[in-house]
């Protein structure tokens, strides 16, 4: 199986795994969709690749302004929901879009548990294929 069918596997596995993710998204850190869970569209991954790469960028602008160090995850609160976006390794990101049911705490601690997981599919080389 290719790595990005690995990822894909694993972001799928979030979404079943857990009532409240309504869709997972892995991305490169300048916009461009790497692997989607199967409740979101290409056309909806790529945008929220997009999306969530500004997302990343603001939070680092914002640390290093700040002087606060690495930036471990970014979370939007909505009325109907949330978006979190975290750093897979150097050069990537996860986004993870969840209903306003969800336990912030709990998505954020199976968000970490997939980036270690994830970090080990996702490679440099890896990210180079894509």
């Amino acid at each position: 199986m290719p790595p990005t069918g690995n990822l894909g596997f694993l972001l799928n596995d979030l979404e079943r795994r857990i009532s409240d993710v309504q869709w997972a998204v892995a991305l490169s850190s300048d916009g461009l969709q790497l692997a989607r869970s199967s409740g979101l569209s290409r056309e909806g991954g790529d945008h929220i690749a997009a999306v969530a790469s500004g997302f990343r960028s603001l939070a680092l602008g914002a640390s290093r302004y700040m002087s606060g160090g690495d930036v471990r995850q970014t979370i939007v609160e909505m009325d109907d929901g949330y978006l979190f976006v975290a750093a897979i390794g150097e050069g990537s990101c996860l986004a993870v879009a969840a209903s306003a049911a969800a336990d912030p705490g709990m998505i954020a601690f199976e968000m970490a548990r997939l980036v270690t997981r994830a970090g080990q599919v996702l490679t440099p080389p890896m990210r180079v294929q894509v």
